[in-house]
């Protein structure tokens, strides 16, 4: 194992990160001609690229192994490699001012314990995504805005060696027999990255950040996700151990709902989570953790996310929060949610309420079971009480627009109730920024007598057909 390996063992890290609240709307490049092939915006040659190599070198012979020394605590190894680089510089005979030594250092620091060029933005509370379009282009999101940045990696090698350090932190490879992956940071942010052959133009890497402290419930409510009304009926509904589904599109916050849902159960009880890629940052103390683990190179060794909720029924959980249903875990989970485990929770990709319930009933017959139509959406109807959808919306705000029960079934259809809706009539300002609220449809959940058996009562005001839900 060379040097850049063992690099790539170390504790990397962890990046701040916030969700946007009221981004605006992302701007539209100009037309070309057909006949214009596209060209990339790249940084500007650093003046200081050979010194910072001969420091980078310096550095190495310097410290040598103890850059990865597993037995080395982080913040010890931070402070010498800070130390041996001001050491280097003093030594090095280029002109530079105080604030390019700094820069240098810096830059430096970060090849060596961080992801390179990534960092600064990885430390920028404002900056809520990163997204590298090969090693000479790099965007991030800030306030809904997607912008170029003046940063780059120096070569296709280099970006390579960033993402391998990504993914073999968490167990995850990549390379060309398989040129997909999904992984993390450790402070919980989602990472893709996409490497040729597939990747026509260079590596592809994706950083969606994820805050180091979870937002809560007011946070939301200060963002427009939901209203003060909304956020006590979903916390009645979560107290009263109903199971409830997330759904939305890519990008629309399911997870972040979910992680505040999360927070609304009991200290007392044993949670088990089940994700692709573990992002769920629940602070209760009793919380058993479970990520799936993709097939090794001799395509042996899966544990896909079915294989989890089949093992999580056996540790006695009291409540099971699946990350993503996609597959045909659909199946196990509803079989889990009408067999005692109830209060569960779990996001899906979806357009609408019954968008949501399409998917599941396509996921359910992924799982290579045959069962007639009828008896899985009574499985759906039975096990699934509440569906709460979220979108982003064209300012970029992520907003809840619909809160759903699942009344039950009215032959072969599954009946669905809203209980509050996105008020889209209410217009846009002069921002672009949309007006409306969530409203209550007047219309009484017929589970609130499940939740006044567990002790859970909400004020029938709550669901006036005249109130607006602020």
């Amino acid at each position: 194992m060379n040097l850049s390996e063992r690099l790539a063992q170390r504790q990397t890290r962890p990046g701040q990160d916030v969700q946007a609240a009221r981004p605006a709307s992302t701007s539209t490049s100009e037309p070309r001609a057909a006949d214009e092939v596209p060209r990339r915006t790249t940084r500007n040659s650093d003046p200081f690229a050979g010194v910072k190599r001969s420091v980078h070198q310096g550095l190495l012979e310097t410290l040598g192994p103890k850059l990865y020394d597993a037995h080395l605590d982080q913040r010890e190894l931070e402070q010498q490699v800070t130390q041996t680089l001001q050491a280097v510089l003093q030594r090095d005979d280029t002109p530079m001012t105080v604030a390019d030594r700094g820069r240098v250092a810096q830059e430096v620091a970060d090849e060596i314990l961080g992801h390179g060029p990534l960092e600064p933005y990885l430390r920028d509370a404002g900056v809520s995504e990163i997204m590298v379009n090969g090693h000479d282009q790099i965007y991030v999101e800030r306030e809904g805005r997607l912008t170029p940045v003046d940063a780059a990696f120096t070569d296709e090698s280099h970006l390579r060696r960033t993402i391998d350090k990504i993914v073999s932190r968490v167990g995850r490879r990549v390379d060309d027999a398989s040129p997909m992956v999904d992984a993390r940071l450790p402070d919980g942010s989602r990472v893709n990255a996409v490497v040729p052959p597939i990747a026509l133009d260079g590596s592809l890497l994706t950083i969606r950040k994820f805050a180091a402290d979870p937002f809560t419930v007011d946070d939301l409510i200060s963002f427009g996700t939901l209203t003060a009304p909304v956020a006590d009926l979903l916390r009645a509904c979560v107290r009263g151990r109903l199971n409830v589904l997330i759904g939305g599109g890519t990008g629309s916050g399911k997870t972040t709902t979910l992680n505040v849902l999360s927070s609304f159960l009991p200290d007392d009880e044993r949670i088990v989570t089940i994700e692709d890629a573990a992002e769920l940052q629940l602070r209760q103390d009793h919380v058993l953790r479970l990520e799936s683990r993709p097939s090794n190179v001799e395509k042996k060794g899966e544990v896909a996310i079915r294989d989890l909720v089949r093992n999580a029924l056996r540790m006695r959980p009291d409540r099971i929060i699946i990350g993503e249903v996609r597959d045909g875990a659909a199946l196990d989970m509803l079989q889990a949610m009408n067999t005692g485990h109830d209060g569960s929770i779990t996001t899906v990709h979806s357009n609408a309420p019954r968008d949501s319930l399409a998917r599941l009933e396509t996921m359910v017959l992924m799982a290579g079971v045959e069962l007639p139509q009828r008896a899985i959406r009574e499985q759906m109807a039975s096990a699934i009480d509440l569906i709460v959808h979220q979108a982003r919306l064209k300012d970029g705000t992520r907003r809840i627009t619909h809160i759903t029960e699942v009344a039950g079934m009215e032959g072969e259809v599954v009946t669905l109730q809203d209980l509050f809706l996105f008020d889209f009539h209410a217009g846009v300002d002069d921002r672009g920024w949309f007006r409306g609220t969530l409203r209550s449809t007047g219309l009484r959940p017929g589970f609130l007598d499940r939740l006044a058996d567990q002790g859970v009562v909400l004020p029938p005001r709550l669901f006036g057909s005249d109130e607006a839900v602020r």
